[in-house]
């Protein structure tokens, strides 16, 4: 609920959330690259709701505050289904937050799409190794997609994010795809699929076909070592499905570390990007034109606020 002390904000959530409902209604769904920003209290949060013994609770807000959040957006990338397999209970809890016309996209677990483990704390003894589940189908199924499949209905997206790979992974593209084609021809087709890649050298014909073969959406990707949104756009038969998907993740060159620091807590654009807000709205364009559905994510990484990128790049005439 709301309260009597929480700060005005000129933030204009209700704007916001009507022009999200009116291109939702049109099959365009915009939303964020996760939701647990405490940065966004007093634009898409209610600070007063997360109030527990009139102390902000930080883990009241984490555990509830999806439900907020979907008062505004119609949509959200669940970034976090990259490092787990959610269990049939963190399913369950999480679809309840959220309403009937609400939906998720997903990133498969990286166990799926990273070859090489990285030399990384995080990954212990895997760190530097090879994953034999990659593209394993059969786990995927299992593990992630049988789970899951109580919600298929709400869920409009699963992801695959590949990171870079190396000349040790992959010598080139024709071997990633050998890899890549089988496992795409393995999916279920109850879900919809997009595919993320971060090798600029793979955007090739032979990529682009094989996607299109199997009905899967390349994802195009704002990234720091990919090529501008409006080049992949550009790119002949870069459009591969019968609906669109880009991930506004950070600007060219800079990393994901730099951004972090530049913009945490993310209550605020420190540095607006109008070359991808004019490809998000050109995006916007060809799915209305091409009668397509498009799910466009915007992560907070990118200008320093993803709520108040969204909002720009809605704005009525822009």
């Amino acid at each position: 609920m709301d309260t009597l002390f929480d700060e005005p904000s000129a933030f204009d959530r209700d704007a916001l959330a009507e022009r999200l409902k009116q291109l939702a209604a049109r099959d365009i769904y915009i939303g964020g690259s996760s939701w647990k920003y405490e940065g966004w209290l007093g634009q898409i949060y209610t600070r007063g709701n997360y109030l527990v013994r009139g102390r902000f609770s930080q883990k009241f807000f984490n555990d509830t505050c999806l439900k907020e959040y979907a008062a505004t957006f119609p949509t959200v990338c669940g970034d976090f289904a990259f490092y787990q397999f959610p269990s049939d209970e963190f399913w369950r809890r999480l679809f309840q937050q959220t309403p009937p016309h609400f939906r998720f996209a997903f990133k498969v677990p990286e166990q799926i799409t990273c070859k090489i483990f990285p030399a990384h704390a995080r990954y212990g003894m895997q760190g530097g190794t090879e994953n034999e589940s990659f593209l394993n189908a059969d786990l995927l199924k299992e593990s992630f997609l049988r789970p899951l499949w109580p919600y298929h209905n709400r869920t409009a997206l699963l992801i695959f994010e590949f990171g870079s790979f190396s000349k040790k992974s992959f010598a080139e593209a024709s071997e990633f795809l050998d890899r890549l084609d089988p496992f795409l021809a393995k999916l279920p087709p109850h879900f919809r699929y997009a595919v993320e890649i971060r090798n600029p050298d793979f955007l090739d014909r032979d990529y682009f076909t094989c996607l299109r073969n199997h009905k899967i959406a390349h994802v195009f990707n704002a990234w720091s070592r990919m090529p501008e949104l409006r080049y992949q756009m550009a790119i002949p038969d870069s459009f591969t499905a019968d609906f669109v998907v880009s991930r506004a993740l950070l600007r060219q060159g800079r990393s994901y570390e730099e951004a972090v620091q530049l913009f945490s807590p993310y209550t605020e654009v420190k540095d607006p990007n109008l070359e991808v807000r004019a490809s998000l709205r050109d995006i916007i364009r060809i799915a209305q034109d091409k009668q397509m559905t498009a799910f466009l994510f915007v992560n907070n990484r990118l200008e320093g606020n993803a709520p108040a990128t969204i909002l720009a790049i809605t704005e009525p005439g822009g």
